[in-house]
């Protein structure tokens, strides 16, 4: 089909070519022969422009009619859904309600997700502070025992010295 279509064109192009030809003749008188090559050309022209528009105003009407079967089609989708919407509510007259409730719960949960991560972060910092507060009165108790000691060291460190200063004198005596 394709082909034979190509073939057309291709003919009434070398109509048209002719056609042309003609009119750019140098001679006033074309032959009988060219006249009518001239008259066919013109004729497989005007076959061809008629078919152009043919096709032309069908492939319009059919255009017209898929859109009008749209309409029908979306009008009916819409009528259909308000049916089901209203079958649904007679199948569980309380549907609605809990229908309502599922979505305050869903938000709920929505707000919930957010606050449960927002405390376990805390949770996590928290417990981050603290062993950090541990470690460092840890650190302080040992500071503070090493203190204590060195205070202890030198207390004894000094009475002897006191107690060896204190002979000394008693042997001068």
């Amino acid at each position: 089909m394709q082909v034979q279509k190509q073939t057309l064109e291709q003919q009434q192009l070398q109509h048209i070519q002719r056609v042309k030809n003609l009119g750019h003749s140098h001679r006033e008188n074309p032959t009988e022969e060219e006249r009518e090559e001239g008259d066919m050309s013109k004729t497989a022209l005007s076959a061809f422009q008629a078919k152009e528009e043919q096709i032309e105003r069908k492939k319009l009407e059919v255009r017209e009619k898929v859109f009008t079967q749209l309409g029908r089609v979306e009008e009916e989708t819409k009528r259909l859904a308000e049916i089901r919407e209203e079958l649904e509510g007679l199948a569980d007259p309380t549907r609605k309600e809990v229908s309502a409730l599922r979505k305050k719960i869903d938000a709920v949960n929505r707000e919930l997700k957010p606050l449960g991560q927002s405390c376990h972060k805390k949770e996590k910092e928290y417990r981050e502070a603290l062993d950090a507060f541990n470690e460092k009165n840890k650190e302080k108790a040992q500071l503070l025992t090493k203190l204590m000691e060195l205070v202890a060291e030198s207390e004894r460190l000094r009475m002897k010295r006191l107690e060896e200063l204190s002979k000394t004198i008693d042997s001068l005596h």
